[in-house]
């Protein structure tokens, strides 16, 4: 018998130091965790946007038809039972409601540090507001200035921008407000972290009373009074938006490296203080970063804002918390919410870990904790025309076909026991269907077979198009999350059977598409998790492989791309594949990670150039000595010492106090300590910038360090580590490529 408790306030529920209900009831309570907002709308059903009408004070959802020919689709369906049938109509009429534009306010600030290579303490505020930028939906653009002392003021105009000067900074911050309370949408790139939380901060510092300010801050969050903030620096952060959605064409998460991947423009390069900067300089660097903020937003016809709003309508999370939420708590809230509609319990984590056990497959990479995907060691070296043969959402497909889901698996009645995942001791039920395969399983049959078909299609208008294909990258990012969540400790239906038995099936289906490939003559020279690279493959071979995962493994598989050539190393997940035009992939590779230094960056670049030239075998032979010499260039340039501090420099931000660090003192903290010791202010945020040198620390900040003390040897092998794989590939020899013979390596050498 369960007792429920409808109390008048959240607080009665948790929140209160003491005397919470839930506090009261412990361990015998369920559903007391769940966020108030996201208890009231899937009490009362309501759908983030979509359109609703207010009638006598209450809101009543707006009846969508479907289009007819997605009407006749649904229809046309028929290996679909009746479940299933319905949340397709459900998610379609989601889906096919087109978006709203929404009046939105872009913003951006900056703040006159003292200290150039600080990001200021948004808590702490100390330092004036000096500029502050907005870019908005009707093509308004502004920038408002603080006078400031000992900065001369100019007369300047910029085309399309209105410059408003202020002497007080109080004034200032007030028009700020202004603004913000004018917009239903107000967006920032970091501003949960830094521009509404200085703003806030920097507003009491001035005087401002609390409800003056139309900013309210969570631990984590900031909101605004009359409309939503959303953060697109942790929509970018989100690693199944980088991989699904962007395809891993950004590699770091900062404004400049996402700005520049994906639009082509970057921050503008200072080499100055905000502080000295003049009053020009200062309204174009603020308003470059608005606009490279606005560009994210609208980029490739709203393509970052339609996925908000598309997966806000599929899950039922609020853009807000969309956008700081990770893929599990968007599922979370999807599972959540029709747990309530079909008036089911909400289990709890403990309990179902108690009732469905842990994983029984031992897991081959250290740290995880049951055996993953299966991945294929490469051939070493260089394979032209690779075709690259995709699984179309195979873990979706997998919990789809075989009915995962955590009721599912490992159910309570004795004849579904002999039902086994392969390579698992996992049984799954046959007498009812999860919800999860249910879910999951709905929204990858409307992508495979409508909207990702729909996208290519030519024949429909380029903008419609554009919109099944932003629909389609949509579901991919949520069901291709959706089996990985399942094995993670903090996720709210953490069930690690699940997640172990659709890795399982994962491996199954891929072993045996190799071996098909095989029988056929196809030549498999690398197979990762979901994908196999073939080469130089008979396209009627290929036909016939992708009618036979179809046939005996219910799944489909096909073409993903094609490769121009690739160059693999003895490593997994380590490859550069270029394509026929010419652009390169490269995967898993130190040369494109985020704290390289910038020479080994630009010495990745030219030889990723290099290969991109390569249009055949015959012109491989030049190339790989280009990027010998290449190699031997940066090597010599080491040796003699020719690299800047600033090319030699690892940069890294200050993430926590000093003091913070108990365990472990890494370089970086070497380095700030050694700053500290002279007497210069070193605090959270600040970016240390160091190079490694001779001596007992092994490195020095770059306001201390000298080229002459660099430890060359390190950078060497700095260099070699970077390179190493891809020329270990090319059967190029590290050592000879610098010109080091077998006597130098073993310490010879000759005057």
């Amino acid at each position: 018998v369960m007792t429920k408790i409808i109390a008048k306030d959240p607080l009665s529920i948790g929140g209160k130091p003491s005397g919470c209900i839930r506090d009261i009831l412990q361990p015998r309570v369920w559903e007391a965790n769940i966020k108030y907002h996201d208890c009231y709308m899937y009490d009362t059903g309501i759908i983030p946007c979509m359109p609703y009408r207010i009638l006598e004070g209450k809101l009543l959802p707006i009846e969508v038809d479907l289009p007819g020919e997605a009407r006749e689709f649904i229809d046309s369906l028929r290996d679909v039972d009746d479940d299933e049938r319905i949340l397709i109509e459900r998610w379609m009429k989601r889906l096919e409601y087109p978006v709203p534009r929404m009046r939105h306010l872009v913003l951006d600030i900056e703040v006159a540090s003292p200290y150039p290579s600080r990001i200021p303490d948004p808590r702490k505020a100390e330092y004036p507001v000096v500029a502050v930028a907005f870019v908005d939906s009707e093509g308004s653009k502004r920038v408002l200035l603080l006078e400031r002392h000992g900065i001369p003021k100019e007369d300047f105009s910029i085309e399309g921008l209105s410059v408003e000067f202020y002497r007080d900074e109080k004034l200032l911050l007030k028009n700020v407000f202004e603004t913000i309370d004018r917009y239903p949408v107000v967006v920032s790139f970091n501003g949960d972290d830094f521009d509404l939380r200085y703003l806030f901060h920097r507003a009491e510092h001035l005087g401002f009373q609390r409800s003056e300010i139309p900013i309210t801050l969570s631990r984590d969050s900031a909101s605004i009074r009359f409309g939503i903030h959303l953060d697109l620096y942790k929509f970018f952060f989100n690693r199944s938006i980088q991989v699904y959605a962007f395809r891993s064409r950004y590699y770091e998460n900062t404004l400049e490296g996402v700005a520049s991947a994906l639009l082509g423009v970057g921050k503008i390069s200072l080499d100055k203080p905000i502080s000295e900067l003049s009053y020009r300089e200062l309204a174009e660097y603020c308003l470059r970063d608005a606009e490279l903020t606005y560009g994210l937003l609208s980029y490739e016809g709203w393509l970052t804002f339609n996925l908000m709003v598309i997966l806000s309508r599929i899950t039922g999370t609020t853009l807000e918390d969309l956008c700081r939420q990770g893929v599990s708590g968007w599922i979370r809230n999807m599972l959540e919410r029709e747990h309530r509609a079909r008036g089911w319990i909400i289990p709890r984590r403990e309990d179902l870990l108690k009732v469905k056990g842990g994983a029984t497959t031992k897991a081959v990479i250290e740290g995880k904790k049951y055996r993953g995907g299966h991945v294929i060691k490469p051939e070493p070296g260089i394979h032209f025309q690779i075709a690259v043969l995709d699984f179309q959402s195979m873990y979706p497909s997998a919990m789809q076909r075989y009915n995962l889901s955590y009721e599912t698996i490992r159910c309570k009645h004795e004849e579904c026991r002999s039902n086994i995942i392969p390579g698992t001791a996992h049984w799954v039920c046959r007498k009812r269907k999860g919800v999860t395969s249910l879910l999951i399983g709905s929204l990858k049959d409307i992508r495979v077979k409508w909207y990702k078909s729909k996208s290519k299609d030519k024949s429909l208008p380029s903008n419609l198009r554009d919109w099944y294909s932003t629909v389609s990258e949509s579901l991919k990012v949520l069901i291709n999350a959706s089996y990985g969540v399942f094995g993670a400790e903090n996720f709210a239906f953490f069930c690690p059977p699940v997640a172990e038995a659709t890795a399982a099936i994962g491996r199954y289906a891929i072993e045996e598409t190799i071996k098909e490939a095989r029988r056929l003559g196809l030549r498999v020279i690398y197979g990762d998790t979901d994908s196999l690279f073939i080469e130089k493959p008979s396209p009627d071979k290929i036909v016939k492989l992708t009618q036979w995962v179809k046939s005996n493994l219910l799944m489909d598989i096909d073409v993903d791309k094609v490769y121009r050539y690739t160059v693999f190393s003895a490593r997994k997940k380590n490859y550069i594949g270029v394509y026929e035009d010419g652009s390169v992939d490269v995967k898993g590779l130190t040369g494109k990670k985020r704290n390289t230094p910038e020479f080994l960056k630009t010495a990745f670049a030219e030889m990723t150039k290099l290969l991109g030239q390569v249009t055949n075998e015959r012109e491989f032979e030049d190339v790989k000595r280009k990027i010998k010499d290449l190699v031997r260039k940066y090597y010599m340039k080491l040796k003699r010492r020719e690299l800047s501090l600033e090319e030699l420099a690892f940069k890294i931000m200050l993430g926590k106090p000093i003091e913070a660090y108990k365990k472990t003192t890494p370089q970086h903290l070497k380095a700030a300590l050694l700053l500290r010791s002279i007497g210069k202010e070193v605090d959270v945020g600040d970016i240390i910038s160091y190079v490694k040198v001779v001596g007992k620390i092994g490195v020095k900040p770059v306001e201390l360090a000298s080229v002459e003390e660099a430890d060359i040897a390190k950078y060497v092998d700095h260099l070699k580590t970077t390179f190493q794989p891809i020329l270990e590939a090319l059967d190029i020899d590290f050592n000879e490529a610098i010109g080091l013979s077998q006597l130098d390596f073993y310490g010879f050498s000759f005057a």
